[in-house]
C-alpha cells in the first residue's frame, strides 16, 4: 500500500489522451502523494494540462530511466486495457521497474505479486494487487436497509462515465460542508487512492453483493454513505450495478453520463435510451416493487470535457428540462447542485 512519503511514476504510455487511461486520470486528479513524472514518450516535454485538460505540473517523460531520475520509488500502471490482461510489452518495463528498486502498483486483474515476487530484492519493496480481495464475506442480508443514514449509489449509462470522479468530488464537497460522510471505493482507482475498499469485479457472483453490504456497514454511523459505482445496466458485459444495488440499498441514485454519447463505447452498436426512461429503469429495480429502500436519482453528473463553455449550458438546460434532475459537471462547475439536491 502506498505510504503518504512515496514517489510516484505514472505509467500511461500511449494512452494519455485516451478513455484506457482512467487509471491514471484519477491518480492525478485525486493522488495525495507526489507524482514526480509521467511516462508516456508519445507525449514526453508537453504538460499534462495540454494533453488531459488536468491540471498537474508533473514532467511527462519518454521513459522509465527518466522517471527514476526524478526519485520514483513507486510504479502506478494507469492504463486498464481491455479485459484487465496485462500486455506482453510491459513485462520487460516491471522488471525494469523491478531491478531498479521501485514498487509497484497494479490494478488489472492479471496479478504480479506471485510471478515476480523474486525480483522484489529491495528492503521495503513490494508489489500490491489492487485487485485481490482482503476478505471472504458473508451472503448479503439487506442488512443496509436498516440504517437510517443516506446512502447514495452513483450509476452509469457506460463503463467509463464518470462514476469515481463524481463520488470523489461528491465526498470532497459534503467534508467541506462537514456533512459526516464515508465513501465505499469498489473499483482499482478508488482502492488505490483511498487505501482501502473492495475490488468488487474479483468477488464470486455469489459473494459480490455481501462484499458490498459488509463495506457499507463499516461506515453505518456515518450520515452519508457514498458507494462508487462500477459498470452499467446497459452493458452486456457487465454484471456490477445489481450487487451494489442490493448491497447497499440506497436511498438515493446519481446518474453519470457522457454528454456526447448516444451509443456504448463498445460495442458501439448498442444505442443509449433516453436518460429519463434509464433513470426510470434504475428506480425501478433498485426497489424491486417496494421491497427494498424507493431510492430516485436525486441528480445527474454530466460529462461536458468534449464540449465548450456554451454547448456544455445547453446540453446541461436540456438534460434538467427532460428528466426533471438537477444536471451538473461536478468537474467543471463543482458539487454545490448535486449537494443541495441531497
Amino acid at each position: 500500500m502506498l505510504q503518504q512519503s512515496d514517489k510516484i511514476a505514472l505509467y500511461m504510455q500511449g494512452h494519455l489522451n485516451s478513455d484506457y487511461g482512467k487509471m491514471g486520470f484519477g491518480v492525478l486528479r485525486y493522488a495525495t502523494n507526489d507524482i514526480v513524472a509521467v511516462v508516456d514518450s508519445e507525449f514526453s516535454g508537453q504538460s499534462v494540462q495540454s494533453v488531459t485538460g488536468i491540471q498537474h505540473t508533473a514532467p511527462i517523460v519518454s521513459s522509465l530511466e527518466e522517471a527514476l531520475k526524478y526519485g520514483a520509488n513507486v510504479l502506478i500502471l494507469g492504463i486498464a486495457p481491455s479485459g484487465g490482461r496485462i500486455p506482453n510489452d510491459w513485462i520487460a518495463l516491471i522488471e525494469k521497474a523491478l531491478q531498479a528498486g521501485m514498487s509497484i502498483v497494479n490494478g488489472l486483474h492479471d496479478l504480479l505479486e506471485d510471478r515476480f515476487r523474486a525480483h522484489c530484492t529491495f528492503e521495503d519493496q513490494w508489489i500490491w494487487d489492487v485487485r485481490v480481495p482482503q476478505t471472504s464475506p458473508p451472503i448479503a442480508t439487506a442488512q443496509a436497509a436498516h440504517l437510517t443514514n443516506k446512502r447514495i449509489l452513483f450509476v452509469g449509462t457506460d463503463m467509463a462515465a464518470g462514476k469515481m470522479t463524481a463520488g470523489l468530488e461528491l465526498y470532497s464537497w459534503a467534508q467541506k460542508q462537514n456533512i459526516n460522510t464515508g465513501f465505499v471505493a469498489t473499483g482499482q482507482i478508488g482502492i488505490t487512492l483511498t487505501g482501502k475498499g473492495i475490488p468488487l469485479d474479483a468477488f464470486k457472483v455469489d459473494l459480490a453483493c455481501g462484499a458490498v453490504e459488509e463495506a457499507v456497514l463499516t461506515h453505518k454511523d456515518k450520515d452519508w454513505i457514498l458507494i462508487e459505482g462500477q459498470g452499467s445496466l446497459l452493458h452486456p458485459g457487465s454484471t456490477a450495478t445489481l450487487p451494489l444495488m442490493r448491497g447497499s440499498c440506497p436511498t438515493h441514485m446519481i446518474l453519470c453520463h457522457r454528454a456526447e454519447k448516444t451509443h456504448l463505447k463498445f460495442p458501439e452498436h448498442i444505442a443509449i435510451p433516453s436518460l429519463k426512461q434509464f433513470i426510470h429503469l434504475n428506480e425501478q429495480l433498485v426497489s424491486v416493487c417496494g421491497t427494498y429502500p424507493n431510492a430516485k436519482v436525486a441528480g445527474i453528473a454530466l460529462n461536458t470535457s468534449t464540449l465548450n463553455e456554451e454547448e456544455a449550458q445547453k446540453v446541461i438546460e436540456k438534460i434538467e428540462s427532460e428528466t426533471g434532475c438537477p444536471t451538473t459537471d461536478v468537474v467543471r462547475y463543482g458539487c454545490d447542485k448535486l449537494g443541495q439536491a441531497l
